[in-house]
């Protein structure tokens, strides 16, 4: 099982995200402070785990619900999903990834 913790950034939303891989299938649960995104944490709770690391950007079945759900084109939840994802399938290792934003 991978977890992924996601800070929302200036929105101040939290979102936690569990992904269990079995064979291909791979459940998601998601629990969001968003209340744009929790519609979309009922819809999503299986995806075939290879289809959704091996899509494109936006070809995937968690961009296709984001799509629906999603208000803002620079949330990271839907990447985050994909990365907890990858990890629960063995696709990539359990690593941090960081967004360090500054204005000038």
């Amino acid at each position: 099982m991978a977890k992924v913790t996601v800070n929302g950034g200036a929105c101040g939303f939290m979102t936690q995200i569990e992904a269990k891989a079995e064979r291909r299938n791979t459940t998601v649960t998601i629990e969001t402070e968003c209340p744009a995104l929790k519609p979309m944490a009922e819809e999503l709770t299986t995806v075939n785990g290879f289809e959704e690391c091996m899509g494109k950007i936006g070809d995937t079945q968690v961009f296709q619900i984001a799509r629906k759900y999603c208000k803002h084109a620079a949330c990271p939840v839907p990447t985050a999903i994909i990365k907890g994802i990858e990890v629960a399938n063995g696709l990539a290792l359990p690593r941090t990834i960081e967004m360090k934003i500054t204005k000038e």
